[in-house]
Parts: C-alpha cells; sequence; structure tokens
C-alpha cells in the first residue's frame, strides 16, 4: 500500500456525498487505516468520476433529472454513468414493468466494496484492493462501528430451516425462509463471495467456497446485467443454500421482510459481518427469531457446537459428576450474542442436544428498505440527508413512502425524526398519525 498523501478535492466531494448515505466513508483515526481509506477512493474513482459522483443523488433519479442537476448533456451523462455503473460505482435500476432507468450513487456496503471483489478478473487491481479494504476494515474501528453501530444493520440472519422441529415449522413466517426468498425470487443470480475472495489476496482465505454469494430481484439485475455475476435459476439457488448449510456456512439476508436484495452464505473467519461480532463485538446482524436450547441429558459433551459457531457464542463449562471422577461438560451458549442461525443444532453430535426453539417477542425486521434506510439515517442522524438531498426534495411519492416508514417508528424515535428534519410537514404527520403499536 502507499503512502499517505494529500486528499485531492475531488475525493474529499465525493467522501462528503458518501457520507450523506445511511452507511457513509468515515474518516479513520490511525494512519493505516488513513492509507488504505485514501487508497479505495484512488483505485476505483479517476478524478472526473468522484467529481460527477459528488453531484450524484444518493436514491434512484431519471436520467434528465441528474442532467438537469449537474449541467451535463443527457447523452454524454449516460455513457459517464454507464461506465462507472460497469466499476460498480454506480447502480442503474431498470424498472421491470415500465423499463425506465434510474441512477444513484452506489454506497459502499452494500455495493462498491462488494462489487470490487465479485469479479475474478477486471481493470481493479485486485490483490492492492484487497489490501486497501483490509487496511481501512481493521486499521481501527471508525468503519465497523459506522456499519454496525446502530440498532438497524444490513443483514438478519436466517434459521437453518433443515433443523427446526415439526413443532416450530408452522410458526415459521415465509420472509423467514431463505428457501421461500427463493422461490419468491423474479431473478437470481450468483457472483465470488467478496468477502472471501478478498481474503484469498491476503492469504487468508479459508476452504469454504467462493462462488456462492446470491443475489435475488433489483440486485440480481444489476448483478446480472453489469456481470458481476451470472443468472442461475431457483433450482441451482437452492442447491446453493443446501450446500452451504451443509458446510455450517450462515445464511444472512438482506434485513427487510419485502424484496430482499441478497443472500450471504457467510463463514466467521472471512465474512465482513460476522467478523464485526468477533473482532468489535458490535451486533452487527440482525438475529433470527430463532435461538438454541439444550436437552443436557443428551449431550454428550463432543464440544462441536461450540467448534462450529460461527461467532464464538458458545463455550464449553465444566461440571462436577455424583460418583464420577470425570467432569461432565455441556455447552454454555451467551444468547445476548447468538444470531440464531442453527448452525450449532447443525453441528450437534447427539440426537437433538440442541435445537432451535422460538422468541415469544419477536426481533424487529424493517418491513422494505425504505423503512430500513429511514431506521438507519434517523440512527446515524442522517435523516434530513435522506428526505431531502442536500436540499432538494426527491417528490411526493418518495416522501409519502418515507413518512410511512417514519409512522412505523416508535414514539421515542418519531421525536429524534422530528428533531431532525425540522420540517412542518413531518411534524404534522407525526402528530396525526397514529401510532400503529398502539392499536
Amino acid at each position: 500500500m502507499g503512502h499517505l498523501g494529500h486528499l485531492k478535492a475531488e475525493y474529499q466531494d465525493l467522501v462528503t456525498r458518501l457520507d450523506a448515505n445511511p452507511v457513509g466513508l468515515p474518516y479513520p483515526s490511525t494512519d493505516l487505516a488513513r492509507r488504505g481509506w485514501q487508497e479505495i477512493l484512488e483505485i476505483l474513482y479517476t478524478t472526473e468520476e468522484a467529481a460527477l459522483g459528488a453531484k450524484l443523488p444518493l436514491m434512484p433519479a431519471s436520467l434528465d433529472k441528474i442532467a438537469k442537476k449537474t449541467g451535463m448533456p443527457a447523452a454524454e451523462l449516460k455513457l459517464r454513468l454507464d461506465a462507472m455503473a460497469d466499476k460498480g460505482l454506480v447502480m442503474d435500476l431498470i424498472n421491470p414493468k415500465t423499463k425506465s432507468v434510474k441512477y444513484m450513487l452506489a454506497p459502499p456496503v452494500v455495493g462498491f466494496f462488494e462489487f470490487s471483489l465479485m469479479r475474478a478478473k477486471d481493470m481493479i487491481p485486485k490483490k492492492r484492493m484487497a489490501e486497501a479494504l483490509d487496511a481501512y476494515c481493521h486499521g481501527d474501528a471508525a468503519f465497523a462501528e459506522e456499519v454496525f453501530g446502530g440498532d438497524t444493520v444490513i443483514g438478519r440472519a436466517l434459521v437453518n430451516e433443515s433443523v427446526l422441529n415439526q413443532e416450530e415449522m408452522p410458526d415459521i413466517l415465509d420472509w423467514e425462509k431463505a428457501t421461500h426468498l427463493i422461490k419468491d425470487a423474479r431473478n437470481i443470480a450468483v457472483a465470488l463471495c467478496y468477502c472471501r475472495h478478498k481474503q484469498e489476496h491476503l492469504g487468508k482465505a479459508c476452504d469454504a467456497p467462493q462462488d456462492n454469494c446470491l443475489s435475488i430481484n433489483a440486485g440480481a439485475d444489476f448483478v446480472e446485467r453489469r456481470n458481476f455475476g451470472r443468472k442461475i435459476d431457483a433450482m441451482e439457488a437452492m442447491d446453493i443454500l443446501v450446500r452451504s448449510r451443509e458446510s455450517g456456512l450462515v445464511q444472512i439476508a438482506d434485513n427487510v421482510q419485502n424484496r430482499p436484495s441478497f443472500i450471504c452464505n457467510c463463514c466467521g473467519c472471512c465474512c465482513g459481518q460476522l467478523q464485526a461480532i468477533n473482532e468489535y463485538s458490535l451486533h452487527s446482524v440482525n438475529p433470527s427469531n430463532y435461538r438454541p436450547g439444550l436437552d443436557a441429558e443428551k449431550c454428550t459433551g463432543c464440544s462441536k457446537c461450540a467448534r462450529a459457531c460461527p461467532i464464538t457464542a458458545i463455550f464449553m463449562t465444566a461440571s462436577s459428576q455424583v460418583a464420577n471422577r470425570k467432569n461432565k461438560i455441556f455447552p454454555t451458549i451467551n444468547m445476548d450474542r447468538c444470531i440464531g442461525c442453527g448452525v450449532c443444532a447443525q453441528a450437534c453430535n447427539s440426537k437433538h442436544a440442541l435445537s432451535m426453539q422460538g422468541l415469544k417477542t419477536k426481533v424487529h425486521v424493517p418491513i422494505n428498505s425504505i423503512e430500513k434506510a429511514v431506521r438507519m439515517s434517523l440512527e446515524r442522524g442522517r435523516l434530513a440527508d435522506l428526505i431531502f438531498d442536500q436540499g432538494q426534495s426527491r417528490g411526493s411519492r418518495f416522501l409519502n413512502k418515507v413518512v410511512k416508514g417514519i409512522t412505523n417508528l416508535s414514539p421515542v424515535e418519531k421525536v429524534l425524526a422530528s428533531e431532525q428534519l425540522r420540517s412542518r410537514f413531518i411534524n404534522f404527520v407525526l402528530k396525526t398519525v397514529k401510532d400503529p403499536t398502539e392499536a
């Protein structure tokens, strides 16, 4: 990695723009992390691309609106946006019904970080990029705290359906099932796992397969169209899910109920989300609505569950026995750390000594991407940036969706939203719309 130098104004403006996202690109505190931060920008963006990126919307907008904002002819702008989309710096979203195209600046995650290493080969220097990402993400805790420091995070754990008993199966909701998400997806693509590909270039990759990162719905459309992955059918996707479960991998989906954009098959040693738990003890994954329960009589103390847990939430405890000089060992589970993935139950060597049991109080999962963005922006003090986009409203349709997301917030969260927005219209809505939790 190169030496830390002066960051050009174009990149500084781009970082300011990225930092208006629900998840930004915060300035790190150590020289190592700062070198990685600067190299990421300089590897991915030319100065011209950085200057254009600093003017792009955070949410999808039409070519005509962006042309008006940037003062650039639409034909020239389209060529530049398409070139940036090929690099994963811009996302072009095509309405499946109307075929209209909208563009937005790609966030760091899920965004240009992942896209930079989802291809095996292209113009980006992979090893240098992997080293820069590793330095930035692990040189200090700034980025981890940015992404995972709030209550609302990017991904949610999916419980391993194969380890649920018959009593639990009727209670699991469709959006909690990886199999249903695949069956319900209108499009599916598979790509290289960004995390394991990065670790490979660092000489730290494990033996889990790399070609198993699933994008679905709008995410798959973009991945396929811009050649970050290949289109697959539901049968192949199901096979990837089964093989990943059998390999002891955690399935983490987009943290929304409706129309998620990805399902990752993750390991604790490579996955950035799980590393944030292991390295910084952050609650970086929204847990499932299931937790492991132990039947001590059936447990043999084999410790396979503790060794399989991807986030070290299980440790073995010794207990003395009557008339037996050998202690009995059994697993103790840190429920505050557990994400309810079911990997431990899959690994259990005894007959149902560990079983996944449903929670009485359910974990909150945002209904859709709008509610997730509202919550993440609120927690990071950026709700006004999300809605008004540097003082420019994004139209009544988007605002109505955001207001609907705000009405799903708790009373305390609504007060915080009101303080951040300082909008008479939003204040009026917050006062007059009935809190759904009081119904």
